[in-house]
């Protein structure tokens, strides 16, 4: 059998917001037991069909490098950390929708990946705002996806969730809610499943069909976030 051509994407965000759970579920469609703290980095295959349906199916392999740590950790800890961030294709941010600090969080950690090159400066904010000269020039497919709604109350979930739409309007990507210890959020011919396989299908041309544009990454649309500022996620 013919090896498969193959892309990379990061998993980032907060230790213990269930990267680890949540790229089990999307690997081995089967709940993660048992998760535990992730050291250094894991990875994990997902087998992809692109453009399923059509003339153009093609089945590749999706790397999901799942990233541990804090994006507060000392300068020598994310120094480390950026030897994964080489020839990444594509990038899954994952909050937990029950902390707040988490979805704060994904701008750090989108800053962190893009930026590799400088030197690390911790919390990148200026009178409130995301300086957003610290990002890279060019372009990578992103998705923001929440953790844990499970644990939110019915009532509460309109308020988390509109809360949290700024987190993919910023990032200029889709969304998607869920709950990692339930296949059925991820269930074929769903939502969230189309979105996913946008997604995927998105990351695979920029990496094979569209030649002209490089593999390390800015956000898909620079003019947008470079010419505005953040919307911020405030939290009192």
């Amino acid at each position: 059998m013919a090896s498969l051509d193959r892309v990379k994407v990061l998993v980032l965000g907060d230790s213990g917001v269930g990267k680890s759970s949540l790229v089990h579920l999307l690997c081995q469609n089967q709940v993660l037991g048992n998760p535990s703290w992730t050291v250094g980095c894991s990875v994990d295959v997902r087998v992809h069909d692109y453009k399923e349906g059509t003339p153009e199916e093609k089945t590749y392999y999706i790397e999901l490098w799942d990233v541990g740590g804090s994006v507060g950790s000392a300068s020598s800890v994310k120094s480390t950390r950026t030897v994964f961030y080489n020839s990444v294709n594509g990038i899954i941010l994952v909050h937990d929708l029950t902390n707040k600090k988490s979805s704060q969080n994904l701008y750090r950690w989108s800053l962190e990946v893009l930026n590799r090159d400088s030197m690390p400066t911790g919390v990148l904010v200026m009178n409130g705002d995301y300086d957003q000269e610290k990002f890279a020039d060019n372009q990578i497919p992103l998705l923001v996806i929440g953790t844990k709604l499970d644990q939110i109350h019915e009532t509460k979930r309109h308020e988390v969730l509109t809360r949290t739409a700024f987190l993919a309007e910023d990032f200029n990507a889709e969304e998607i809610n869920l709950d990692c210890t339930n296949p059925r959020y991820l269930a074929a011919g769903s939502s969230n499943a189309v979105k996913l396989s946008r997604f995927f299908d998105k990351v695979i041309e920029m990496r094979y069909f569209l030649r002209d544009s490089n593999q390390i990454p800015g956000f898909p649309d620079r003019k947008r976030l470079l010419g505005g500022t953040f919307k911020n996620l405030h939290y009192d």
